[in-house]
């Protein structure tokens, strides 16, 4: 997938190969206008679980039949799929960054980069993190209307953050290429199209203000 935020800094071709991998941030939270989200504080934490259908593109938290938050993301691209099957959330980092992909900073400038070479190499910003499977999670991003990742699940600025706070250790997660509520809760999410976001400053991406938190409640 292409990066999220579409790096127009990277001349080689296959580094932007590697960076439409998965990405994250909140930082201009894309062209497609403003994206609310509601999420449902549980009322028992452990009864959570999460259903990912990848035909629609869209996340179902449940807590049985009650919907606590249901939202669009960008899933894996068929030569790199979002794995199928029955995982738990084994790991969470709410400032996480990848070791793979990044910047380098030499003196005044920062540059692309893979890790080596010169200069201090920062992690591309990936908030929120939920792993479910290694080098698999949930996490932060801008969202497209067509799966754009590899294999990972990106989640719209103002709904990582709300995802984050349901899910906990051990929270189950079925991803399936469609879900029972694809029929019932599926027509009423609202879509989201980043595709059109600026490219952020990547002096502003390797401080902590690329971590950011959603406008308004977290969760009702």
């Amino acid at each position: 997938m292409r990066t999220v935020y579409r790096l127009n800094l990277l001349a080689a071709a296959g580094l932007l190969s590697l960076l439409t991998g998965c990405a994250t941030g909140r930082l201009l939270t894309g062209g497609g206008g403003a994206y609310h989200v509601t999420a449902y504080r549980p009322n028992d934490p452990s009864a959570v679980r999460v259903k990912v259908s990848l035909s629609k593109e869209n996340i179902y938290v449940m807590e049985g039949d009650r919907c606590l938050m249901a939202v669009a993301c960008s899933v894996g691209i068929p030569e790199k799929p979002t794995p199928k099957g029955s995982f738990t959330i084994y790991s969470k980092q709410e400032h996480k960054r990848s070791g793979s992909y990044g910047f380098s900073v030499q003196g005044d400038r920062v540059v692309p980069s893979t890790g080596g070479g010169a200069g201090r190499y920062v992690g591309y910003p990936m908030g929120y993190w939920c792993e479910f499977a290694p080098a698999y999670g949930f996490h932060q991003g801008f969202v497209h209307p067509n799966p754009r990742t590899h294999g990972c699940i990106r989640l719209h600025g103002e709904a990582a953050p709300k995802f984050f706070a349901l899910v906990s250790i051990g929270t189950p997660v079925n991803i399936a290429t469609t879900q029972p509520e694809d029929s019932t809760i599926g027509p009423k999410v609202q879509r989201v199209d980043d595709s059109r976001a600026p490219d952020p400053d990547p002096r502003l991406m390797i401080t902590d203000a690329a971590f950011t938190k959603p406008s308004g409640q977290l969760l009702q």
